[in-house]
């Protein structure tokens, strides 16, 4: 199957895969079948035999799923088994959380390089990373050739940043702010994350639930 047919949802699914197969894997299982998958992550075995179907043959009949080699071959598939350079821009309160607490070598990434326009931060710490000044980015991206970037800029800078950074060779962008990128143009992968659209996701599922409770008190 041609990776441009792969379903979204498919794609969304194998980070998921892969984090269930490294705590089977921390817990000792050394094989698991569909079934058994399943049951733990609250999918059919079916859908998950699709899954797998859409990248090769990774199980055996009778046998099921070799624990370590299938969380190696989604890693592979999910380009983790290699680390793509990436910097941030944008070091405020938002930008300093996500390079301080996530584990990028772990998702792939190698974080090189941090960058603000604010003065008051120019020059500070981030884990191992001196924040530099904006003005050091062209020649940043031409020595070091980071090829991803995460924009936790303002939303007004957020359309002419990505432009600049596209110039200076960035191919990826995990995008914080509200604007919505969409840049068109070819061998460019946006993800833009919402963390305002995840709470409410989360408002509407209690209310849901809030809702069905007091259906089911009335019909009483």
């Amino acid at each position: 199957m041609s990776k441009n047919s792969i379903s979204n949802s498919v794609i969304r699914r194998l980070p998921r895969y892969y984090r269930f197969l490294g705590e089977l894997e921390s817990n000792g299982y050394i094989r698991i079948s569909s079934r058994e998958l399943s049951e733990k992550m609250g999918l059919t075995a079916s859908q998950i035999r699709q899954d797998f179907n859409c990248f090769g043959e990774f199980g055996q009949q009778g046998y099921g799923y070799n624990v370590s080699d299938l969380r190696g071959e989604i890693g592979h598939i999910l380009g983790l088994d290699k680390l793509t350079p990436m910097i941030l821009l944008g070091a405020g309160n938002l930008g300093k959380a996500i390079a301080s607490h996530i584990d990028f070598h772990n998702k792939g990434f190698d974080l090189i390089g941090a960058f603000d326009v604010n003065a008051d931060i120019v020059g500070k710490q981030i884990g191992e990373l001196t924040v530099r000044d904006l003005n050091d980015l062209e020649s940043f991206c031409r020595e070091n050739k980071p090829v991803a970037a995460i924009l936790c800029v303002p939303t007004s800078a957020a359309a002419k940043m990505a432009d600049i950074l596209i110039g200076c060779g960035i191919k990826a962008f995990w995008n914080f702010t509200h604007y919505d990128m969409r840049t068109g143009r070819k061998g460019i992968a946006v993800e833009n994350v919402h963390l305002g659209d995840s709470l409410t996701t989360l408002s509407y599922g209690l209310n849901s639930m809030e809702k069905a409770e007091d259906e089911a008190s009335e019909e009483k």
